[in-house]
């Protein structure tokens, strides 16, 4: 049973983590609307900086279609750790996290022999307060690729 996307008594801290948790939640379950719930509306940045020049996605309708829409169709395990989180004022925050994340083709999660890609990486975001919802959305998020291992073919979008 999936969770609502706003979860009653957390703390500062936690609420700006969950927009982690909801972006990442987001592409484990291909749920959109969780992953929407995340961002702050059109006028936010994604960067992946994995060492193939990756330019950043611009806006998210941008996002939602280049990265929500590849990963997604995968089967993915995003395993996050050692948030930390700054609240600069009731409206801004900032955070840093570790990020280990296992990519599969689709159907072929649960496959012990089946290509996989695991991925370690470091995320940075910065995260503003809806006043319409009271969550908090990520404005900026850097994915810093710090290490891969497996099939890297898992990771290339359909031709």
């Amino acid at each position: 049973m999936p969770l609502p996307h706003s979860l009653g008594d957390l703390t500062p801290r936690e609420a700006v983590a969950d927009a982690v948790y909801r972006a990442l939640s987001g592409f484990d379950h291909n749920d959109v609307e969780i992953f929407t719930s995340a961002f702050a509306k059109e006028d936010v940045t994604m960067e992946l900086r994995d060492g193939n020049n990756t330019p950043p996605f611009q806006g998210f309708s941008a996002i939602r279609t280049n990265v929500f829409g590849f990963v997604s169709t995968l089967e993915t395990t995003h395993m996050t750790s050692n948030i930390r989180v700054h609240i600069k004022d009731s409206m801004s925050a900032s955070l840093t996290a570790q990020v280990s994340a296992q990519h599969a083709p689709a159907g072929k999660g649960k496959d012990g022999q089946g290509p996989k890609y695991l991925v370690g990486a470091e995320y940075e975001m910065d995260l503003i307060k809806d006043e319409t919802d009271g969550l908090w959305k990520i404005k900026k998020w850097i994915v810093e690729i710090l290490w891969a291992d497996g099939d890297a073919s898992v990771m290339a979008p359909p031709n």
